[in-house]
């Protein structure tokens, strides 16, 4: 269960950092905008459960699946 976060604060605090999202990919559209399920934010000192997430096409820089050993982690 994910506790409820003010967002605008939660991403100005992470400003300058290096930040990494994990998700289940649920849709993407001919203008490469996607839809995140079940989000998590990475970080050591803010994890934490976002749930959807959509990123803007211009705004995603770098996406990778997952290789079939890193699921069991």
């Amino acid at each position: 269960m994910s506790l409820p976060r003010n967002l605008k604060s939660f991403l100005s605090g992470l400003t300058g950092e290096p930040v990494m999202y994990k998700g289940y990919l649920v849709s993407v559209d001919g203008y490469m905008n996607g839809q995140l399920a079940d989000t998590e934010f990475i970080n050591d000192a803010l994890p934490g459960h976002l749930g959807e997430v959509l990123i803007r096409c211009n705004n995603g820089l770098y996406i990778r699946g997952v290789e079939e050993e890193e699921m069991g982690k």
